[in-house]
């Protein structure tokens, strides 16, 4: 019996097929959907009410009558086909991990080491890290903290659910006019803002961070007033001008970058009005320096995290650290070791920095960094005073806060060590073609 061959199979026929091609067509969207860039962010206002006592440092907190602007928790979650990034910030003199891991806890749809928590570093807030009173005490409120952790972890979840195709401006520049100085050395500063703007599919801007080296004390704690500082105008001016919902991450402020609130006769401005002429004046240079860059379409995301351990030689850290309620340190602890993150977004690179990096600092790791803009997140992940290279640390007597108040004379060499050998071994963000 003769064999019979089957019909040439026919692929194209089948292609062709309506209800094939309705699942392709699905499939396709469906993939490309979910390879796109995407951003959202969210907000939750953290004032305490009633007010409670606010912290400039270490030592006992000031009572607080009044409150000027709002304090704020800010998420802005970042997230392509394979990575989903949160970057937060706090309107808190430092947000220790401690905290951080609380909120990390929290949050199911992103890995908690892609959660980076940063301080903007105002002094007008309640104290976060559990400081002594100097009466065997604290004037942190652990309960508040704990109101603080589930509303910043509120906002997350809030910035995931709302992620929206986007793409990217990325830019840096000088920031102009009066707005920051080095107390110690005028002109010992990073001059330069860094700018990440999403916009949506309507060509609008939703979202803009602002990175910039500056402390946030117009106020300061000694007024009374519990205040976001100058950030809150910062905020207030984005949105106004329409930049979206802004948020803050600090830089390498450390040693003593502060707010240009200078005036004639060595006279200081301390009010809210300062804090706004200020807090507009970046937010304008921000706006002004982001405007022309050329939109990033599809910006490749990745971020990494490792941890970094500090020999912990100052007795005054020590002490809190052993004391805090929050559980910042064992007693007798000997190091302190927590997590860093390099982030690539498009065609920058961010490092964060778990405390107060003096400029020079700042300047030579952003001079070793692979991105065509390089931004450091300073008080992130946590908050371990002010970071300083060994020939700095205890040479002048103008840095002895800065020295007593720092981990130990090992701390800048370690973090510069072991950021430049991370910056290393992860690949460069692309260049813009």
């Amino acid at each position: 019996m003769p064999l019979k061959l089957c019909p040439p199979f026919t692929p194209f026929k089948f292609m062709n097929h309506p209800l094939l091609l309705s699942l392709l067509a699905v499939l396709c969207i469906a993939n490309t959907a979910f390879a796109e860039f995407r951003a959202g962010i969210a907000v939750r206002v953290v004032t305490p009410d009633p007010l409670l006592p606010v912290s400039g440092g270490m030592g006992p907190s000031k009572p607080a009558k009044e409150k000027a602007g709002e304090l704020n928790v800010r998420a802005l979650v970042l997230a392509d086909d394979a990575t989903k990034v949160a970057i937060v910030s706090a309107d808190f003199l430092g947000f220790p991990a401690a905290l951080g891991n609380r909120v990390r806890a929290l949050v199911k749809g992103i890995p908690p080491e892609n959660i980076l928590i940063g301080a903007t570093h105002t002094h007008s807030a309640p104290d976060a890290y559990g400081f002594p009173d100097g009466k065997g005490g604290t004037a942190a409120d652990l309960k508040y903290l704990d109101s603080v952790c589930a509303r910043m972890a509120e906002a997350i979840n809030e910035a995931l659910a709302k992620l929206q195709p986007a793409s990217l401006r990325i830019a840096s520049g000088d920031a102009k006019g009066k707005i920051a100085y080095n107390y110690y050395a005028d002109r010992l500063y990073d001059p330069r803002c860094h700018v990440i703007q999403a916009i949506g599919a309507d060509g609008k801007a939703f979202a803009t961070l602002v990175n910039y080296a500056v402390h946030p004390e117009v106020i300061g704690s000694s007024q009374g007033i519990c205040s976001p500082d100058l950030v809150g105008p910062l905020y207030d001016r984005l949105l106004e001008k329409g930049g979206g919902v802004g948020i803050f991450m600090n830089s390498a402020q450390g040693g003593m970058v502060t707010a240009d609130n200078r005036l004639p006769e060595g006279k200081e401005a301390r009010d809210w009005a300062e804090c706004v002429r200020i807090g507009n004046q970046l937010a304008d240079e921000a706006l002004r320096i982001v405007m022309k860059s050329p939109e990033q379409k599809s910006p490749q995301l990745l971020c990494e995290a490792r941890t970094i351990s500090f020999p912990i030689d100052s007795p005054q850290l020590r002490a809190v650290m052993a004391s805090s309620p929050l559980g910042l340190g064992s007693k007798g602890a000997t190091n302190a070791t927590t997590q860093f993150n390099l982030l690539n977004i498009g065609n920058a690179q961010i490092l964060t920095v778990p405390g107060e990096a003096l400029p020079n600092i700042g300047f030579y790791l952003k001079r070793n960094m692979r991105g065509e803009h390089n931004l450091l997140f300073g008080l992130c992940n946590d908050a371990f005073g002010y970071i300083l290279t060994r020939v700095d640390w205890s040479s002048f007597k103008t840095y002895d806060y800065v020295s007593r108040t720092c981990l130990g004379e090992k701390t800048g060499e370690i973090l510069i060590e072991e950021a430049l050998r991370f910056v290393n071994e992860i690949p460069a963000p692309p260049k813009l073609k």
